[in-house]
């Protein structure tokens, strides 16, 4: 036969993190940034433009065959290299 226990709610631990594994809450308030210091200069929105807009040329006209000595793997490698400088600046930008 099953025992019953009897359940009382509520919190086991105590409220606050002053226990072994969790640190205390931290007093020290730390201001937001300025929405001034968070703009992005102009150049970078364009250059992720420019990146991802060459790399998907570069990555397509290696495959149509217009470019010089036919279709590489060094081609294929630069549009991928220049598709990734543009997510790289893409995450630069605020």
């Amino acid at each position: 036969m099953a025992r019953k226990t009897k359940v009382r709610g509520g919190r086991v631990t105590p409220k606050g993190g002053t226990g072994r594994y969790t640190p205390p809450p931290s007093s020290r308030y730390t201001p937001p940034i300025p929405r001034e210091m968070k703009v992005s200069p102009r150049w970078v929105p364009v250059m992720m433009f420019i990146f991802l807009g060459l790399g998907i040329v570069i990555i397509l006209s290696n495959y149509l065959g217009v470019l010089p000595g036919g279709a590489k793997n060094s081609y294929l490698l630069l549009g991928l290299a220049l598709i990734t400088g543009g997510f790289i600046t893409a995450t630069r930008y605020r």
